[in-house]
Order: structure tokens, then C-alpha cells, then sequence
């Protein structure tokens, strides 16, 4: 009997153990910018997976944490958009809900998650901007209209990002007589992500001390052992001017391209099933192009060509017509071409055969090793470009046990250029050594093939 008591002893402190290393949120702050964006952001005591949708008039930002117990329950908000919030602890995760006072779409929000940044005493967070629905269409303008600064060396251009004001941003924790101290500047934190370069933050300053932080930047890196010539996922600067993927400083070159830019009919088809659909799928990199390498060597280009057959051969038994930019390793416009001419082929094809669909299927990297998941990635050219991006990493996160980096707004070049509604998919991180065993599987290419097609699905139904 004693022993039976032991081994329930110790049950219910390994369980104490594993609630205690669970994702907790800490703190659920606002705030307004001058140009009417509201932000939340969510404080956590780790990395957590998160998602966002509109249910009528109600804003939800669902985070895989339970709430603390020093975060309150609900709060007010000073903006045209809201005016209050509420905090639901649903156990296992919690929701925050925003009635809104305007009628929004998808494209009128943007998320993202920060890491946790140990020199400056930041937790992990999510971010959520919610942009009002006169002000997300003059925001595009500004943002592309703007001149890129000439430099030979420069990170890529931000765009799409809310204006940072000195507005507080408001915590959901109970009110306490605030410290009368002065303004500290943090020392600023220079940006790591070439892959979510157009995520930018609004400056935050805690409710009791008057601390205003720098603009934050998103965790993953997409990085290489070698210096990739042609990258389809970098953020692509106005009048043509590229980032070309490098492990250490960005390079800007001139990337005016010379060749014919083929333009389709600007029709495409959303729904009503698969069947008859035209569908372009794009395998990145390839030819003298490895895209991202493994610590043994495998290359990206060799998985991303596996997985884009596999998932052209599902959609074919559904009825699609498929075309891929790449049926073997090869680079797309041909050997030495510059970036834009390399990148401007793939988006050819998908415009020669007047496509409904463009979907270019990529391999992440990260100089932090055990950074993992699934993400996916869009422009918003068109209202079902978030869409299509939202059903194929719905179909992933909810089928693998990895972590789900979310859905995310980029100016990759395929994506912008292109006409019809395109995602790009990040399928794991050839420098996590874990997901790097996976996906050199034939399992994992299966199953990662398999869900995309059904996310396809789904987005045609």
C-alpha cells in the first residue's frame, strides 16, 4: 500500500512538473498607433502555438497557453476599432476576444510571434495588429510607394508595417500605483529574419514604468552554409531591387530582369471543386541553386522537388490539371541567370497556363537549432491569397506534432508578381536536426504532400 502511494506521489508531481514547463500567458497588453492600428500583445512564459479568425463581429486570437492568474479576465479599450476585450482561460489554451466596432476582413489584421530576448528582459510574445478598414488599403500605398534607400549593402525593406508612435501600450494585469520614474531607452535589437520581413512592431511601454522598446523583429532565419544565388522567398524591394539569401550580411544587387514577362488572362477560379482546376506548383530552388543545407548535407531543392510531384500526382486523381515550374534539378530559366530572371520564370509558368492556383513549396532554416514548424506565407494582391495560405497550414498544424509558426504577409517576389491567388510554403527546418531526419522520409513527404492537397481542396470547395 505505501508503495502504491509512492508511485502516486510521484505521478502527480511529474504532472506538476509538465503543467509547470507548459506555455503560460503572463500579461495581455494594447495599444494604439497614429495611425489607428490597434495591437495586442500577448506575454508568454514560452514559445506557443497561436491562431486568428473573424466569428461575426468578434475578433478571436486563440493561444495554445493557459492564462495566469494575475492576467485579468477582461479590459477596456480606447480605440476606433474596439472598445473592450476579454481574456477566456479555456484550460489548455486561451482566447482573447475583441468585439469589434467595424466590419473587418482577413486582410485587415496581421500576427506574428517574438522571441524571447534575455538582454532587454522580453518573454515570448504574439503579436496581433488589427488595421482599420480605412486605413489597411492607404497603408499598402504608402508602403509600396516609398523609394528604397541605395545602398550596396542594406536589409530588405519593410513594408505593410504599422507606424510607431509613443502611445502606451496598455497591460491587462490589475492596476498598481505606478512608480514615478524616468524614460529608459532599451538598446536596440538588431533584426534576424529575412523571412518575415515585413512584420514590424509598435513601440511598447510597460504600464508602470515608462520603458519604450525597440521595433521588434520576428525569430526565424532563413540561412544557408553557402550563398544562394536565387532565393524565391526574399522579401523583393521596389524598382526591382532583391535580397539575395546570405549567412551573414544581405546583399542588394540589381536585379532589372531582361526577359519577356508573360502575362495571363487575370482570370482565375476559387471554388467549385478540384476538378478542371489549373493549379502551378513550384518546387524551390534547384540546378545550381541547393536552396537551404543540412548539417549532413542534405539539400533543399532535392526535398522540395520530392513533395511537389507527390502532391501534383494527388491533385491529379481529383481532377486538376497541374504544371510545375521544375519536373527535375534544374534551375527554371537556366544556368547563371540572374535572381529576377530565375525567380520572374517561375512566375511565367504559373501566368502561361492561366492558372487558378501558384504554390511554391520551400525548406526553413534558422541559426537557432531547435527552432521547427510549419509556416506559410502570402501577399495580398488578391482576397483569397490569405485564404489559400490559412488552408494548407490549418491542414499541416493540425496533422503533425510540430509547431505552428502561423500564417504570415510577405512580399516574396513568386507571390507578389504573380496574378492569381499564391502561398508559399515553409514545410519544417532543414537545421533542426529532429525535422531533419523527418523529412528526408518518405513518410514525412507523404504526409506533407497529402495535407497540402487537401488544403488545396478545401480552399476550391
Amino acid at each position: 500500500m505505501r508503495k502504491i502511494f509512492v508511485l502516486i506521489a510521484l505521478a502527480c508531481s511529474l504532472l506538476v512538473c509538465a503543467a509547470a514547463q507548459a506555455a503560460q500567458i503572463t500579461d495581455v497588453k494594447w495599444g494604439v498607433n497614429k495611425e489607428e492600428v490597434l495591437r495586442f500583445v500577448v506575454d508568454l512564459t514560452d514559445n506557443a502555438g497561436y491562431a486568428v479568425d473573424i466569428e461575426g463581429s468578434v475578433l478571436n486570437l486563440t493561444v495554445n497557453a493557459s492564462k495566469g492568474s494575475q492576467v485579468a479576465a477582461q479590459g477596456n479599450v480606447k480605440s476606433a476599432l474596439a472598445t473592450s476585450y476579454q481574456v477566456v482561460d479555456k484550460e489548455h489554451y486561451t482566447i482573447v476576444r475583441v468585439p469589434l466596432r467595424q466590419s473587418l476582413s482577413e486582410s485587415h489584421y496581421k500576427s506574428f510571434t517574438l522571441k524571447q530576448d534575455p538582454q532587454t528582459n522580453r518573454p515570448f510574445r504574439v503579436v496581433l495588429d488589427i488595421m482599420p478598414a480605412q486605413s489597411s488599403a492607404k497603408a499598402q500605398v504608402q508602403s509600396t510607394a516609398k523609394a528604397p534607400a541605395q545602398s550596396s549593402v542594406k536589409a530588405p525593406a519593410q513594408t505593410n508595417a504599422p507606424v510607431v508612435s509613443n502611445r502606451p501600450v496598455v497591460s491587462s494585469r490589475p492596476t498598481r500605483p505606478a512608480a514615478k520614474k524616468p524614460a529608459v531607452t532599451q538598446p536596440s535589437t538588431p533584426a534576424k529574419s529575412t523571412a518575415s520581413a515585413a512584420q514590424s512592431g509598435t513601440s511598447v511601454k510597460s504600464s508602470t514604468a515608462a520603458v519604450k522598446q525597440p521595433t521588434p523583429a520576428p525569430t526565424e532565419t532563413k540561412q544557408t552554409t553557402i550563398t544562394s544565388k536565387k532565393e524565391t522567398k526574399q522579401p523583393e524591394k521596389d524598382k526591382e531591387k532583391k535580397e539575395v539569401k546570405n549567412s551573414t550580411s544581405p546583399k542588394v544587387v540589381n536585379a532589372s530582369s531582361k526577359q519577356t514577362k508573360i502575362v495571363g488572362n487575370g482570370k482565375f477560379r476559387t471554388s467549385g471543386g478540384l476538378s478542371g482546376k489549373i493549379i502551378t506548383l513550384d518546387a524551390g530552388h534547384g540546378g545550381s541553386d541547393p536552396g537551404a543545407i543540412g548539417s549532413d548535407g542534405t539539400k533543399e531543392k532535392n526535398i522540395t522537388l520530392a513533395i511537389t510531384k507527390a502532391v501534383k500526382e494527388l491533385l491529379e486523381k481529383k481532377g486538376a490539371k497541374v504544371y510545375m515550374t521544375r519536373t527535375t534539378d534544374v534551375d527554371v530559366y537556366g544556368p547563371n541567370a540572374s535572381d529576377a530572371d530565375e525567380l520572374q520564370a517561375r512566375v511565367n509558368v504559373g501566368e502561361k497556363y492561366n492558372s487558378d492556383l501558384f504554390v511554391s513549396l520551400h525548406i526553413n532554416s534558422s541559426v537557432n537549432k531547435n527552432v521547427g514548424g510549419f509556416s506559410t506565407y502570402y501577399y495580398p494582391k488578391t482576397s483569397n491569397d490569405l485564404r489559400i495560405a490559412k488552408s494548407i497550414q490549418d491542414q499541416l498544424t493540425a496533422n503533425f506534432g510540430v509547431d505552428d509558426l502561423g500564417v504570415r504577409q510577405a512580399n516574396f517576389y513568386v507571390i507578389k508578381r504573380i496574378s492569381m491567388p499564391a502561398t508559399l510554403v515553409e514545410m519544417c527546418f532543414i537545421s533542426n536536426e529532429k525535422e531533419l531526419v523527418l523529412m528526408k522520409g518518405k513518410w514525412f513527404q507523404n504526409k506533407t504532400a497529402r495535407l497540402i492537397a487537401a488544403g488545396i481542396e478545401k480552399y476550391f470547395a
